[in-house]
């Protein structure tokens, strides 16, 4: 049985793939045209990858083809999603290809996943925060937290706009799960903002993935520059990885979950901080921990993520590690 993973150009899919491939699975990855997947191939360069073209993951029956043509997909993995702050029209940059494009992937397999058991959906604690002002923002984030905005809230601001398309796309996953629930095993994995190298090397590192780029932005910055203040949590990518290959390796077990992937919180100064130890030679400015512990403290950051621990039972990559492997990365590319 091989493993179907969507958007498999994006950065936790590339690692999702390489976990894959490591642990030994055949790999199947959509990409949006066929000089994507040649690319990705030459990356990845595994006789157990090939791609399949998808070139509108929004589009009606985007992924019935696959299926059809693949009968010996047994997990599909949905990871492809937009995470564009800048989009112009909000409506068709973000909701329409998260929430129809997880719709078309459900419909598919529903109805063409012959020998499909696990589907598992990259989500995010975009879902799990809620935003919409019904609840206080420092409230406890758990397992069963989900964000109570609005599509309209979403239309506001592209900020809102992904939260909106990440929260809706993921209730289109629960209630197939419902409507499915002796058919497949289903799981989301709920990562917060994500940190660490690339899967493969880096081709162009003026601009990374939005999560990962929070990083490059610090290691980009003159060292008379002022450090922009910022507060967030954090997980490494090679976790998330890991977390949607526990699923497959325990479907049973992990069928029905959400798996909020947080492993501590963060300041653009810690970040610095972290960067100012690790690479001395490089020029940035001098990041402080003590400016960091106090905006962390002024954030009030609350979340209890240890339903997911236990059921993943790995230890999770710290922060100084994560941001030392990406930096380093940069520096060697």
């Amino acid at each position: 049985m091989s493993v179907f993973v969507t958007g498999a150009t994006g950065y936790i899919a590339q690692h999702v793939v390489k976990e894959l491939l490591a642990q030994g699975y055949k790999v199947i990855g959509s990409v949006r045209s066929e000089a994507k997947g040649e690319y990705l191939s030459k990356l990845i360069n595994s006789p157990q990858f090939s791609f399949a073209v998808v070139p509108d993951i929004a589009a009606e029956g985007a992924f019935d083809h696959v299926l059809q043509e693949h009968e010996s997909i047994g997990t599909f993995i949905h990871t492809a999603s937009p995470v564009d702050f800048e989009v112009s029209d909000i409506q068709t940059g973000l909701l329409d290809p998260a929430i129809e494009g997880t719709k078309n992937v459900l419909l598919a397999v529903e109805k063409y996943g012959k020998n499909v058991r696990n589907v598992i959906v990259t989500s995010s604690t975009s879902a799990v925060r809620d935003v919409s002002g019904k609840r206080p923002s420092n409230s406890l984030l758990t397992e069963s937290s989900w964000n109570e905005i609005s599509i309209e809230q979403g239309l506001k601001n592209p900020r809102l706009g992904y939260a909106a398309a990440k929260t809706f796309a993921e209730k289109e996953v629960w209630k197939f799960a419902k409507e499915n629930q002796d058919k497949f095993n289903v799981t989301t994995v709920n990562p917060t903002y994500v940190f660490g190298p690339q899967a493969f090397k880096v081709q162009n590192k003026d601009r990374l993935n939005d999560s990962a780029e929070y990083v490059n932005k610090i290691l980009k910055l003159k060292p008379d520059e002022k450090i922009p203040t910022f507060v967030g949590l954090f997980i490494d990518v090679r976790d998330v990885a890991r977390a949607h290959v526990a699923a497959i390796k325990n479907p049973k077990e992990f069928n029905g979950q959400r798996l909020v992937l947080i492993n501590s919180a963060w300041t653009n100064e810690l970040l610095a901080a972290i960067i100012n130890k690790q690479f001395p030679e490089v020029a940035i400015p001098k990041g402080s921990i003590g400016a960091s512990d106090e905006e962390l403290k002024k954030a009030d950051l609350k979340w209890d993520n240890s339903k997911t621990k236990q059921l993943l039972g790995f230890e999770f990559i710290p922060i100084e590690k994560s941001v030392t492997d990406a930096v380093q990365q940069l520096l060697d590319s």
